[in-house]
């Protein structure tokens, strides 16, 4: 009866690591999507409002030039 128990318990383990992936992967392709709007959202942005975005890279570049590794 012991044997039966620890082959429930583990398939519970399974159905739930099974359940934890489906999560972990419908979180990543939300997050995905997500991303790839938000990058739709900025490319956009840039277009409509050329002196904004072109104020944004040049303060980038300041900042990238004064970073110290």
């Amino acid at each position: 009866m012991t044997e039966r128990g620890s082959d429930a318990a583990g398939a519970d383990d399974t159905g739930e690591a099974r359940a934890q992936q489906e999560r972990d992967a419908e979180r990543r392709r939300r997050r995905a999507m997500f991303l790839r709007e938000l990058n739709e959202a900025k490319e956009l942005r840039d277009r409509v409002q050329p002196r904004r975005a072109r104020a944004a890279r040049a303060r980038q570049q300041m900042r990238m030039r004064t970073f110290r590794w």
